[in-house]
């Protein structure tokens, strides 16, 4: 009889991120998370980066184009700075400790904790009986995103906040249901002046690639006059750019354009407000549209390029897959025997 495995507190430090391929990412993706994902995976550390498909299909999805959506987000990952061989990339759907631990996580996990997210509160809305029982287990499945890896830190946002203190929680009943010390309890990691990007057309509003607008956002995949033209039109306010940061507070589209600037241009925005303090949103428009063309035209191209190989991401995609299994399988081997169950073994 195989005994319950018990594993130190102490967990090498793994990273673990994914995005959901529903639509374009947008320069909020960028600067909020793959800018600093390509920068995590230089400082020394395990990173694993996942194009998160099963998410995907909570709601409906067009095969074609979930298929076309999950090579996009992979070369966006590439194209922005991730480097296959440095990170581990992969789609969730290739890797089957996923939606293995998602179950084994439903069991342990409760249903009133699901109906607290708002998340789905707000994606099903006040139909939600018609909604899937995917998009209600979706927080679980993230769990299992997370801890089929051993991950200790998560790079989240705001919004995904709710969700990580989920996968804490269910990471801490089953350690305490099964009386071990197995998954480590994830950390979050939130940084940058820019981690959360408004709307083009609303500064109080997160700017979201499921925004009808496509005004109020700007797409990894668009040209530079696009990116110039929306930058152009983008709403402000009629007062100059202020002396000081504080000088911002209550002018969240200003602000909003500022964080935008000193996130491209690494710099904060106090350095921001010294180079611009005093000028008209006609100087610091064309400027901060130079800039995004300047950082996000080698992107585009890039993802392009990617993008008319759809054979290299593929091929891409099934080594990260299989790197990524040879860290999940085990994992989720313990977990069978922590449960109870009886799993095949080699002679």
């Amino acid at each position: 009889m195989t005994e319950p495995v018990q594993t130190p507190q102490v967990f090498p430090t793994r990273v673990f991120s994914g995005i959901q391929p529903s639509g374009s990412l947008t320069l909020g993706n960028y600067l909020g998370a793959l800018k600093r994902f390509a920068q995590k995976q230089n400082e020394g550390i395990e990173t694993l980066y996942c194009v998160v498909d099963l998410h995907a299909i909570t709601v409906w999805q067009e095969p074609a184009k979930l298929r076309q959506q999950t090579r996009e987000i992979a070369a966006a990952f590439i194209a922005s700075g991730i480097d296959p061989k440095k990170s581990v990339l992969f789609n969730q759907s290739q890797v089957s400790a996923h939606a293995e631990l998602a179950w084994v996580l439903n069991c342990v996990a409760r249903i009133g904790w699901m109906y607290r997210m708002t998340q789905f509160k707000d994606k099903a809305g006040a139909n939600s009986e018609n909604s899937s029982l995917g998009l209600l287990a979706y927080p679980s499945l993230m769990a299992a995103d997370i801890l089929a890896y051993k991950t200790t830190h998560v790079p989240v946002g705001e919004d995904q906040k709710q969700h990580l203190e989920l996968t804490r929680d269910i990471a801490n009943k089953f350690n305490h249901d099964y009386g071990v010390k197995f998954f480590p309890v994830p950390e979050p990691l939130i940084e940058g002046a820019a981690t959360r990007v408004m709307s083009l057309r609303d500064g109080t509003k997160k700017m979201s690639k499921s925004d009808p607008s496509d005004a109020s956002r700007i797409n990894l995949t668009d040209d530079a006059d696009t990116i110039a033209k929306k930058i152009r039109k983008a709403k402000t306010d009629p007062e100059p750019l202020p002396e000081s940061v504080e000088g911002l507070d209550g002018r969240p589209d200003a602000k909003n354009l500022v964080n935008i600037y000193a996130a491209l241009a690494d710099l904060t925005p106090a350095q921001v407000m010294a180079q611009y303090a005093g000028a008209q949103f006609g100087t610091f428009k064309p400027a901060l549209a130079d800039l995004a063309v300047e950082k996000l035209g080698p992107i585009t191209a890039e993802m392009n390029r990617l993008m008319a190989e759809p054979d290299e991401i593929d091929a891409i995609l099934g080594r990260g897959a299989e790197r990524a299994d040879a860290i999940a399988r085990p994992i989720f081997d313990d977990v069978k025997d922590i449960v109870g169950m009886i799993r095949s073994r080699q002679v």
